[in-house]
């Protein structure tokens, strides 16, 4: 199969499940990295103006609300996100799917948490589908190393491209120069590398 070069025109972005309940789950990074991550790309998707999906589950139980910054960044995409009333795999919930079909991109960025349960299921069963898909592991996480390390084989070896955000912002922004490299060069250095940045400055 013959993949086109992920750009911000012909790729969406799929966030899924990173609720401030849900993001409790991860263990196997710092969870505080993974929201910012997962925030950066959601920054990244209203600079190239990437179409962007946003799904969550059970949001009045234990899961909680989408985090506030991506609501906050995305307040469009937030305000019609699918709220999946308990489906596991939000690629078997028919609303979701069809707003990705909607975008009409066949490049689909993927983070969810947890990479062991919101993330595999729905990139595994694009990946079927015929979609190329990047999942963004720093984005997502996993309760122990062990679910996580089982959920990236199963992922890799059913066609899904492991990704960093670093590694996805460099692909989409193929030229530092350009206006949207420099903008987003820049939300490297702020939001990815903050430390980097401060030394830098």
């Amino acid at each position: 199969m013959k993949v086109e070069r992920f750009t911000a025109d012909n790729t969406a972005l799929l966030l899924i499940d990173h609720q401030v309940g849900t993001m409790q789950l991860i263990k196997n990074i710092d969870q505080e990295l993974a929201a910012k991550q997962s925030i950066a790309l959601a920054k990244m998707a209203k600079i190239l103006n990437i179409p962007t999906v946003i799904t969550s589950s059970q949001e009045d139980h234990a899961q909680g609300p989408i985090l506030p910054e991506i609501a906050k960044i995305l307040p469009k995409e937030h305000a019609a996100r699918i709220k999946r009333p308990g489906v596991v795999n939000a690629w078997a919930y028919p609303d979701f799917r069809n707003a990705v079909l909607a975008t009409g991109r066949k490049n689909l960025i993927m983070a969810g948490v947890t990479t062991d349960v919101c993330l595999i299921f729905p990139s595994i069963d694009a990946a079927l589908e015929g979609f190329a898909v990047q999942a963004v592991m720093d984005a997502s996480g996993s309760p122990s190393d062990l679910s996580e390390e089982f959920s990236r084989q199963r992922m890799h070896d059913a066609g899904v491209v492991l990704t960093a955000t670093n590694t996805l912002m460099a692909e989409i922004a193929q030229d530092w120069s350009t206006p949207a490299g420099q903008q987003l060069i820049g939300l490297l250095f702020s939001d990815v590398f903050p430390a980097l940045g401060a030394s830098i400055a």
